[in-house]
């Protein structure tokens, strides 16, 4: 895994806003956003729906561009890079959950695993995805399709995914928003158990209190704003 600068905060958002145009002028859907977290915290993104968390979010991974202010990612400026340079720190730095899982239908199992190594020219992508697959209790099924596995499974390639080139910095969009109940506490318990194992910086977004409880911080948004900011 690739270290965090020693003193550095894994994220530093200075003044974020995001603002689009409708049809009655302006929406802002996030204002004045600061918040630093540091490396090895897990961190819970809470608030009703429509507060701006998945935005905020998608502005930490640089899949976004914010209106105003600032995210830095390990020291580094995410928006003043252009859009390579993102894509290349994500790359590094980032790995991210999402709530639909967002896995190739045309790769199987283990080929959704392996594509992040391979995009990094990584050695060994087939043998390092698989012993991830393992891990996570899909060692049987690395031959399979997305359509051929359930949502538990998805969601746990989709996990397999994002750790396998144990990034500094986790990101989880909704990661059980998905799935039951029970299946989504497995995976719960899954991703938190890889987060320790790996020593890695975690943020996600929940509506759920026992999953936001999980985590050290939280932070409450509402209408865009941070309301609420402790552990």
């Amino acid at each position: 895994m690739q270290e965090n600068s020693p003193g550095i905060p894994a994220i530093d958002v200075a003044g974020l806003g995001k603002t689009v145009a409708d049809a009655s002028g302006e929406l802002v859907i996030l204002s004045d956003i600061h918040f630093t977290v540091q490396a090895g915290a897990t961190l819970a993104l809470v608030g009703a729906s429509g507060s701006g968390k998945s935005t905020l979010l998608g502005l930490l991974a640089g899949l976004d561009t914010p209106s105003a202010g600032s995210v830095r990612i390990d020291g580094v400026d995410l928006f003043a890079l252009d859009e390579d340079g993102r894509a290349g720190l994500r790359k590094d730095k980032l790995g991210f959950v999402f709530q639909s899982f967002q896995l190739l239908a045309h790769l199987t199992a283990l080929e959704n695993v392996m594509l992040p190594l391979e995009l990094r020219g990584d050695a060994g992508a087939a043998a390092r995805a698989k012993a991830m697959l393992e891990r996570v209790g899909l060692g049987q099924r690395l031959r399979h399709y997305p359509k051929f596995l359930s949502g538990g499974e998805q969601q746990r390639v989709a996990l397999a995914r994002a750790f396998v080139t144990e990034p500094p910095l986790l990101l989880a969009d909704e990661p059980t928003g998905s799935l039951d109940a029970a299946t989504g506490e497995a995976v719960i318990d899954l991703m938190f158990r890889l987060n320790r194992e790996q020593g890695s910086t975690l943020v996600l977004v929940t509506h759920d209190p026992a999953i936001a409880a999980l985590c050290e911080r939280r932070i409450t948004l509402h209408a865009g704003r941070i309301v609420e900011a402790g552990a």
